[in-house]
């Protein structure tokens, strides 16, 4: 499902204009991105939870050369799926 198929769908569940369900959709992920962007987590009780995971900086080795190179550290979203939503796609 992409982004246009999912406004279809919340315009249908939810009896509104694809318009309407288009910003919805839209404000919804930049509050995510905003809130991540600020270290904050964001949890929706029984779908899940979105946080922001430090990788530290590794050893990798370029597979074209084989010589080693340094990959920085980052910080990167991370989604971990709540029980009931577990439940519904088992």
């Amino acid at each position: 499902m992409n982004k246009s198929e999912l406004v279809d769908a919340i315009a249908a569940e939810a009896d509104v204009s694809k318009a309407a369900a288009g910003r919805a959709v839209d404000a919804m992920v930049s509050a995510i991105t905003t809130a991540l962007q600020r270290g904050e987590q964001v949890s929706l009780v029984g779908f899940g939870t979105f946080s922001v995971r430090e990788r530290a900086a590794r050893t990798g080795r370029n597979p074209q050369t084989g010589e080693n190179i340094e990959i920085q550290a980052a910080r990167i979203p991370a989604f971990k799926a709540g029980k009931a939503l577990k439940d519904a796609v088992n």
